[in-house]
């Protein structure tokens, strides 16, 4: 494939998948919109992302566990075909959350191998940021996930969701979140490839996983 900078955006959101994970039911969740805002981060770096979460599942399937529902399918097919997926959880009691345990169990056993993972955790002090590092992590790597960035942590009063829906990110967290889209924006492009090779639109829906 040709090199990112002689793409042009649209072709690069073909070439590259990201998927976020969304852990609370809740659009002002704190996790939820740090995890927005990295995948606005990430659509200005011109990569295509899509954004799932408990709300995409019926609530029957999460609870009972239906692996063989059509939601859950389709689940594990946007997964199967990322390069990347951001996940974020509220922290609770030293926990990550329920939910997302639930979406995580209805994914296949090596779901997350080959894939670039970036945690996003809110929780009420800096003492939860243990959740995300020996509760969420070694999820993650059950699931066969072998290249987890370094989560991105931000207590309650660092990030502020405003009745109109707009958000405030402390700028330490902010920062911090820059930092590692950055890192995950560079581990899923395409590298070592020849500036003027040919190439058509069929082969890079089909290296993309799109049909065409």
């Amino acid at each position: 494939f040709p090199h990112p900078r002689f793409l042009t955006r649209d072709l690069r959101r073909i070439i590259m998948s990201i998927i976020t994970l969304a852990g609370s039911p809740s659009q002002r969740s704190r996790s939820s919109a740090l995890l927005r805002h990295a995948a606005h981060l990430l659509r200005s770096r011109g990569l295509g992302v899509v954004e799932l979460g408990l709300r995409d599942i019926p609530a029957e399937e999460l609870i009972e566990g239906h692996y063989s529902g059509a939601a859950a399918g389709a689940l594990r097919a946007r997964v199967g075909t990322a390069d990347a997926v951001l996940i974020s959880t509220p922290v609770y009691k030293a926990s990550f959350s329920g939910g997302l345990k639930a979406v995580l169990d209805l994914l296949d056993e090596k779901a997350l191998a080959g894939k670039v993972v970036l945690p996003i955790a809110t929780g009420g002090s800096p003492a939860h940021l243990l959740a995300l590092e020996y509760g969420l992590k070694p999820v993650l790597s059950a699931l066969g996930a072998r290249h987890i960035l370094a989560g991105v942590y931000a207590t309650d009063k660092q990030v502020r969701v405003a009745d109109d829906g707009s958000i405030h990110i402390d700028d330490d967290v902010r920062e911090r979140l820059e930092d590692s889209v950055d890192r995950l924006a560079e581990q899923v492009s395409p590298r070592g490839v020849v500036a003027h090779e040919a190439y058509d639109l069929g082969r890079l829906a089909l290296a993309g996983g799109f049909s065409v």
